[in-house]
């Protein structure tokens, strides 16, 4: 660039040079002469240009100085200010990890704080477990106002200390009751805190919670278990009750019978009971009168074919009439319409047939209907107990799991007595509806039998007669 500006001006020093110089005029007459005036000092053009490039030569080197130092305080402005950027970033970086530190310590304060809370807390339900537990042993803890090192100390003592007493077999007079309801006096044997042993010159045993902190002999014999304990022997075998309290009556578990249990489905239970009665009854009815229709057909078959064969066909019906039942009407419809043509014939027969079907099916529609009704009798029973144990448990709440168990026991009764009725209901109901169309079968077999043997006969007359 400063190459350029210092050609540009030489060029421009130049063009004025030239533009100085006189010009000479063009040749003419000789003019007048003039009188000579004084000589112009001459003016070198090379000596102005010469200085011209010192100059501009001098003042090339000024901008190259001076540009070289502008650099030179440009990079060391550049390097402070990276060197200023560096200082801030690891500035901010070490602040950054400074916080990181800071937050992790603020969390590991606040998760110690919540630990000591929770520890303070447990300490504190420990200390009043311990010592509702123990104070009904008469143990005193120190008063809260003491310190928790001290609290602990003494709270395990005692704990330790009532441990070993309570885990010894120990004797003590005392009362209990026998079987027959008797209250007598003996010796009691603890056996921890757990169980208890009763002797008495009357009886001896394993004893069970009676209500109230009394004792009763368990149904379960251990006289001899109670005396070898007494005196100081372990006995082979130890019947024992373990007992939670002495305050809840312990009751002896309630002998199961079938009927106890049937009663338990209540009102839709005793309904489920009396449909099976029913069922069972129509299944009794329908299985006889199906054994006596089934049993008949063959006998009219035997009655009805030799007469046929002998061309006797008013002696063949009334040896049917005298046959009573379904296949004897079959029969008999058969014999009485012989003269017709096969296809009416066969049409009659399916009519006698069907008229048939309403006493062969007698009962079968109202067994199959209690074994589809009794299940839902059943779901009916079980949803009614479940509203009823929703609403003891409503009123009472949860603390007793026995009573809650027995409700839940009760109201499932009657889905197993609609079960009990309903499976046989279904299984003899589908196997009696298959005996009545066997029976149905055979005496479409027989009618047609009966038939065949008259045609037959019928045929062979006719052929005699043509020969």
């Amino acid at each position: 660039m400063i190459r350029t500006s210092l050609t540009l001006a030489l060029v421009l020093c130049a063009a004025g040079a030239l533009a100085q110089q006189p010009q000479s005029p063009p040749p003419a007459a000789a003019a007048a002469p003039k009188p000579a005036a004084a000589a112009a000092p001459a003016v070198s053009v090379e000596e102005a240009y010469r200085k011209e490039l010192a100059f501009l030569t001098a003042q090339k080197r000024e901008l190259e100085q001076r540009l070289a130092q502008s650099r030179t305080q440009a990079q060391q402005q550049a390097n402070a200010l990276e060197a200023e950027v560096a200082a801030l970033e690891a500035r901010a970086i070490a602040l950054d990890n400074e916080s990181a530190s800071l937050q992790e310590q603020g969390t590991l304060a606040e998760e110690q704080a919540i630990s000591n809370e929770e520890t303070a807390g447990l300490l504190e339900g420990t200390f009043a477990q311990a010592g509702a537990t123990l104070e009904g042993f008469g143990v005193a803890l120190p008063p809260v106002e003491a310190a928790q090192s001290e609290r602990l100390q003494t709270l395990y003592g005692a704990a330790d200390r009532k441990l070993g007493e309570l885990s010894s077999v120990r004797q003590e007079a005392g009362k209990f009751f026998l079987a027959d309801g008797t209250q007598v006096e003996g010796t009691l044997l603890r056996v921890g805190n757990v169980a208890l042993y009763g002797i008495s010159a009357n009886a001896a045993g394993a004893l069970a919670p009676a209500g109230g902190g009394e004792f009763k002999l368990w149904r379960e014999p251990a006289d001899a278990a109670a005396r070898a304990l007494q005196g100081g022997t372990a006995p082979a075998s130890l019947p024992i009750y373990l007992f939670e309290n002495a305050a809840t009556a312990v009751s002896e578990p309630e002998k199961k019978t079938f009927w106890g249990e049937m009663q338990k489905g209540g009102p839709i239970g005793y309904v489920i009971l009396a449909l099976g009665g029913i069922a069972l009854v129509l299944v009794g009815l329908r299985a006889a009168f199906l054994m006596q229709a089934g049993a008949a057909v063959q006998p009219t078959i035997d009655a009805a074919g030799p007469l046929v064969r002998q061309y006797k066909i008013a002696e063949a019906i009334e040896a049917v009439k005298q046959r009573k039942g379904s296949a004897a009407r079959v029969v008999t419809a058969a014999l009485r319409n012989l003269d017709r043509d096969r296809e009416h014939l066969e049409d009659i027969i399916s009519e006698a047939i069907l008229h048939e079907s309403t006493r062969l099916n007698r009962f079968g529609a109202m067994i199959l209907m209690i074994a589809g009704v009794a299940p839902l009798l059943g779901l009916l029973g079980t949803v009614t107990g479940m509203i009823q144990t929703f609403d003891v448990i409503t009123e009472f709440g949860t603390s007793d799991p026995k009573l809650l168990a027995g409700g839940i026991a009760v109201a499932l009764v009657t889905t197993e007595q609609g079960l009990i009725v309903a499976i046989p209901c279904l299984l003899l109901g589908n196997l009696l509806s298959g005996w009545a169309d066997r029976i149905k079968d055979d005496m479409e077999k027989g009618a047609l039998k009966v038939i065949n043997l008259y045609q037959e006969r019928r045929e062979q007359s006719r052929l005699k007669a043509a020969s």
